[in-house]
């Protein structure tokens, strides 16, 4: 397994970033963000091509996304925000949704970015090890 100093919070970020594409770069343990149109990491090289390199960071799926909201409103003992929130999963645009109506309910809101962060964590974790990457703290 391999150490690596990671910036987790980017990390975090990547993995809940679905409309971007990110990759980490395996040498110096950066998370890079690529815009659109922008070139990806490594195509420019021209003499020292490198394709392993880059590790494209997949983020969370939307039914993953979903279930990680599910699973904390099973959290919530809230029966008004429970029906609130619930109806917005099911809504065309669920997470959009669920953000908006989780602004009525400030101490869920709150509640809510702390389960997030903590499951990003752990699924960041996961996924480093899943790639062969144990990080390693700064």
């Amino acid at each position: 397994m391999q150490s690596m100093t990671i910036d987790l919070e980017r990390l975090d970020q990547a993995l809940n970033a679905p409309d971007a594409l990110h990759f980490l770069d395996l040498d110096s343990g950066r998370i890079l963000a690529v815009a659109p149109g922008q070139a990806l990491p490594g195509t420019d090289d021209k003499y020292d091509i490198q394709p392993d390199r880059y590790l494209h960071i997949e983020p969370l799926g939307l039914s993953e996304a979903i279930a990680m909201r599910e699973a904390f409103l099973l959290t919530q003992h809230n029966p008004h925000a429970h029906a609130v929130l619930t109806t917005a999963l099911g809504s065309r645009r669920p997470l959009r949704t669920f953000d908006y109506e989780l602004e009525a309910f400030p101490d869920i809101r709150e509640a809510w970015r702390r389960y997030q962060a903590t499951q990003l964590r752990e699924h960041a974790y996961a996924w480093l090890l899943d790639q062969g990457i144990e990080p390693s703290r700064r």
